[in-house]
C-alpha cells in the first residue's frame, strides 16, 4: 500500500508539472502578441544582461532563441530552474538564476513573441544629445553614484570596465536596463529603487558613451588653502567638559545629509548632529579616542573634538577632490600627531597634522601596476595603522600594490611597496594586528600581507567580488583564528584561518564556505563579547532589509532575520562593550536599530536618522576592536 501511494504522488507531481506547462504554452499561444510592446519590454527589461544576435552580454544571446517553455521560465525563473536541465545548466554556467522581473502575465507572452520573431540582430537605440548643462549634471551623478566602483576614468575595479568603448557595445538599451534593474552580482537597481528617474537613467546612458573628461589636479597650494583651523589646540580643554561615556560614543555617516549624527551609546540619546559635508564615507578615531577624523567623498576633511562640552569641529581640509579613507597615527610616541588622506582623486596621498590637520605632504601614488602596465589612475582605496611600527598601510586600488607610508621619515615617503593582486579594496587587520588582509575583489580573492617582513604571504582565492569591509577576527571552534568575507556578487562568506603559530596547516586557506540566501553583502563583523558573526546583504534585489548571524560555536548560519523596516539593513557596530550590535536601516526616512548581542533581539531603535550608513563607537575604532 505504501509502495502504491508513493507512485501515486509521483504521478500526481509528475501530472501536474505537465499540466502547469500545457496550461502556459497553451496561454501564450492564445495571446494575440503585441511585438511592440514586447520590443519596449525587451530594451528596458532584458538588454542589461542579453542581445539578439551582437554576443554574449551577461547571459546568453538569444540569437537562436525558442519559445519553448519561456514563459512559465521568466514568470518563475528560481523555480522553473529547479525543473529544467537546461536553465540549471544555465546556472551552473553563469553562476545566477535570473532575476524575477515582476512583468505580467501578457508583458512575457509580448517579450517572447518579439524574441521569436527576431531574424537579424537587435541594434540598441541612439544615445540623447545632452545638453552642456546636462552632461556637467550628469557628471556629478556619475561622481557620486558611478565613480566608487567603475573608477572616475571607468576603467572598473569593483564594477566592470565601461569606458565609452565598453559602453557604446552595451548599448543605451543595456546601459539602461543594468541601472533600472541592477545585476545579481551586486549592480543596485538604481531604478526601481526610486534612486535615480528615468531621465536621469536616458541621460547616464548617454554619459557613459562618450569619453569621460579630464579630472583636475589638487596641488599643494590649494590644499593649503582649504584648512580651517577653527578652534587652536590652546583653546581646547584639557579634560572632558561633559559627564558622559565618550569612549562609548557612536558615530552615524549621515551619508546623503552629508553629516553625522553622534549618539551616546550607553543612553541612546542624540548628543549633537554634525555638518561634515557631501557624502560622508567614514569616521576614524584618533588613538587616543579625544578625536573623530570624518572623511567626505569629496576629499573634505574633518576634526572632531569629543571633550568639547558639546562636541565640534576643530579644523577642516581638503586634500583629494574625491576620497574614502584616512587614520591616524597609532604607534607609541606619535598618538594623535599625524594623519593621512588617502585619495581616490587625484592620485595622490596628503598627511596632517593630527591636531590641527595643517598640511604637511602631499605624495603622488606610484602610476605603475603589477604587471609594468601605465595607468590613468590608481587610487587609495583602505588605510590602516600599525601599532608596532610608524607605518601606514595603504591599498592601492587600480594598481595592486599595498605601500607602506612612514611617518617618523621627513615627507611622510611611501618606504615600500609590496605586489600582491590587482584591484585592492577594502581590509583590515587580523587578531594579532601583523597582518593586513585586503580584498582584490576584482580577482576574487584576498591579500594577505606581512606588514613585520614587508612581504605578501598569500593570495585566498574566494567567490566572486569579496568585499570584507574590515572583516571579522574570532575563534574558531577547529581551526584557531579565523578571519572572513562576505561578497558582492554571490552569496557566500569564505572562512579563512589566520592563525600560522597556533595552526600553521590552516592558516591563509578557506577552511570554510557557508552560503547565504543572497548575494549584495558589503559588511561583515563580530566582536569577543558576542557568539555571532553578523553579515549584512545591502545590494541584494529581494533581502536586502536581512541579516544573517552566524554561530562561532557551531559553525552554521543559525538565522536570517529582517531588522529594516523602512530601506536595507546595512553596516555593524558594537558598542564599547559589546552587549549590543547597531545596524543601519538605510532609507531618506532612516534609523538604526539596536539588537541584544547575544539574543539577537531588537531593544531599541533611533528615528530620524536620514540615510544612516556606516557606525563607529570611539572605543573600537581606535583599537581596531573587528
Amino acid at each position: 500500500m505504501k509502495k502504491e501511494k508513493i507512485l501515486f504522488i509521483k504521478i500526481n507531481y509528475s501530472y501536474s508539472i505537465a499540466l502547469f506547462l500545457f496550461i502556459s504554452i497553451f496561454m501564450t499561444n492564445a495571446h494575440a502578441a503585441n511585438l511592440s510592446e514586447g520590443e519596449s519590454t525587451f530594451r528596458t527589461h532584458c538588454t542589461g544582461c542579453h542581445t539578439i544576435g551582437r554576443g554574449i552580454l551577461r547571459a546568453p544571446d538569444l540569437t537562436s532563441f525558442k519559445q519553448d517553455k519561456a514563459v512559465s521560465f521568466i514568470a518563475d525563473p528560481e523555480w522553473f530552474t529547479t525543473k529544467s536541465h537546461y536553465y540549471s545548466r544555465l546556472k551552473d554556467e553563469y553562476g545566477y538564476v535570473m532575476p524575477q522581473m515582476d512583468l505580467s502575465r501578457s508583458q512575457i507572452q509580448d517579450v517572447v513573441a518579439f524574441m521569436n520573431a527576431q531574424t537579424t540582430p537587435v541594434e540598441p537605440l541612439p544615445p540623447v544629445a545632452l545638453t552642456p548643462t546636462e552632461f556637467e549634471e550628469t557628471k556629478d551623478l556619475y561622481f557620486n553614484r558611478c565613480a566608487g566602483c567603475h573608477g572616475l576614468y571607468r576603467t572598473g575595479a569593483t564594477g566592470p570596465n565601461i569606458g565609452e568603448t565598453r559602453a557604446q557595445w552595451i548599448g543605451t538599451d543595456g546601459l539602461g536596463a543594468l541601472l533600472r534593474h541592477g545585476t545579481p552580482g551586486g549592480m543596485p537597481n538604481f531604478g526601481t529603487s526610486n534612486t535615480l528617474t528615468e531621465l536621469q537613467i536616458t541621460q547616464m546612458a548617454a554619459y557613459l558613451q562618450l569619453p569621460p573628461p579630464e579630472a583636475p589636479p589638487l596641488p599643494m597650494p590649494e590644499i593649503e588653502a582649504s584648512w580651517q583651523l577653527l578652534v587652536p589646540v590652546a583653546n581646547r580643554p584639557t579634560a572632558p567638559q561633559h559627564s558622559l561615556d565618550w569612549e562609548n560614543f557612536i558615530g552615524v555617516i549621515l551619508r546623503d545629509a552629508g553629516k553625522i549624527a553622534l549618539l551616546d551609546g550607553t543612553t541612546k540619546e542624540e548628543v549633537v548632529r554634525i555638518d561634515v559635508g557631501f557624502a560622508v564615507h567614514i569616521l576614524r578615531s584618533s588613538s587616543t579616542g579625544r578625536y573623530f577624523y570624518a572623511i567626505g567623498r569629496d576629499g573634505l576633511v574633518t576634526l572632531i573634538d569629543l571633550w568639547a562640552t558639546v562636541p565640534n569641529i576643530v579644523a577642516t581640509v581638503k586634500g583629494c577632490h574625491d576620497a574614502r579613507s584616512i587614520d591616524a597615527s597609532k604607534f607609541p610616541g606619535y598618538e594623535d600627531a599625524y594623519l593621512i588622506e588617502g585619495c581616490y582623486w587625484p592620485p595622490q596621498y596628503v598627511t596632517f597634522d593630527g591636531l590641527t590637520l595643517e598640511p604637511l605632504a602631499r605624495v603622488d601614488l606610484p602610476m605603475t601596476s603589477i604587471t609594468g602596465e601605465t595607468l590613468p589612475e590608481v587610487r587609495a582605496a583602505a588605510i590602516v595603522a600599525s601599532p608596532f611600527e610608524p607605518l601606514w598601510v595603504v591599498s592601492l586600488k587600480e594598481s595592486g600594490y599595498v605601500g607602506l607610508v612612514d611617518y617618523s621619515q621627513p615627507g611622510f615617503p611611501m618606504v615600500s611597496t609590496i605586489a600582491t593582486e590587482r584591484f585592492l579594496h577594502d581590509g583590515g587587520w587580523d587578531h594579532s594586528k601583523r597582518y593586513f588582509m585586503v580584498a582584490a575583489n576584482a580577482s576574487n580573492k584576498m591579500v594577505i600581507v606581512d606588514v613585520s617582513e614587508r612581504k605578501l604571504v598569500a593570495t585566498i582565492p574566494t567567490g566572486k567580488v569579496p568585499h570584507p569591509g574590515r572583516g571579522a577576527n574570532w575563534v574558531d571552534p577547529i581551526y584557531g583564528w579565523v578571519n572572513a568575507t562576505p561578497h558582492i556578487g554571490e552569496g557566500k562568506i569564505s572562512i579563512y584561518g589566520t592563525d600560522p603559530l597556533g595552526n600553521p596547516e590552516h592558516a591563509w586557506k578557506v577552511v570554510r564556505e557557508v552560503q547565504l540566501p543572497s548575494s549584495g553583502s558589503l559588511f561583515i563583523k563580530t566582536h569577543p563579547n558576542s557568539p555571532w558573526v553578523l553579515i549584512d546583504m545591502t545590494l541584494s534585489t529581494d533581502l536586502q532589509k536581512q541579516v544573517c548571524a552566524y554561530s562561532k560555536q557551531d559553525a552554521v548560519i543559525d538565522r536570517c532575520f529582517d531588522v529594516a523596516t523602512n530601506g536595507r539593513a546595512v553596516h555593524f557596530e558594537f558598542n564599547k562593550d559589546g552587549s549590543e550590535v547597531w545596524v543601519s536601516d538605510w532609507a531618506p526616512d532612516g534609523a538604526v536599530v539596536i539588537l541584544d548581542s547575544q539574543t539577537l533581539t531588537e531593544t531599541g531603535r533611533v528615528t530620524g536618522l536620514t540615510t544612516p550608513t556606516g557606525k563607529f563607537n570611539v572605543y573600537n575604532t581606535a583599537h581596531d576592536v573587528y
